[in-house]
């Protein structure tokens, strides 16, 4: 299974006019639209689509995002950008000026919180496959254990 990919399905906030669907015994993950079906394939309806033994994979909130934003402008040893940062993510439009703020004023922290993003992204993964009882709580321990938030500057 890739974490990755599951990662960007639990963080997709675009819309619900599609789900993204994990494949339990092959690991593949798959679309399903109300336009175009199972992968631009099978026009099957949603509940055709319960009938199956694919599992859904539902987008976490917006706030647990938002989240990863907040501790990493808490934790940078920078003062300055943690400061802008912080209030880069106040109201409305917080993910966009925390973007913009990243990259313009402080684009060598780019790389830094890509990397603090996709590791908590990819734990997430790792939690839901948990969660879905689809891999091994062992398994889960041990990948969670020897992947903690990575040290910031």
């Amino acid at each position: 299974m890739d974490l990755d990919e599951i990662a960007q399905a639990l963080s997709d906030q675009t819309d619900y006019e599609h789900r993204w669907l994990l494949d339990p015994a092959t690991g593949e993950l798959h679309i399903w639209t109300s336009d175009t079906g199972l992968d631009g394939q099978d026009l099957m309806d949603g509940d055709e689509l319960e009938e199956t033994d694919l599992v859904a994979i539902d987008p976490l909130p917006s706030s647990v995002w938002y989240r990863d934003m907040a501790d990493f402008a808490e934790r940078i040893s920078d003062e300055q950008a943690s400061r802008r940062l912080e209030r880069a993510i106040r109201g409305r439009g917080a993910f966009r000026r925390f973007r913009d703020e990243l990259f313009e004023e402080y684009p060598h922290l780019v790389s830094v919180y890509q990397g603090f993003r996709d590791v908590r992204a990819r734990r997430r993964a790792v939690e839901w496959l948990l969660e879905e009882r689809l891999i091994d709580p062992a398994e889960a321990e041990r990948y969670l254990a020897d992947h903690p938030d990575p040290d910031l500057p």
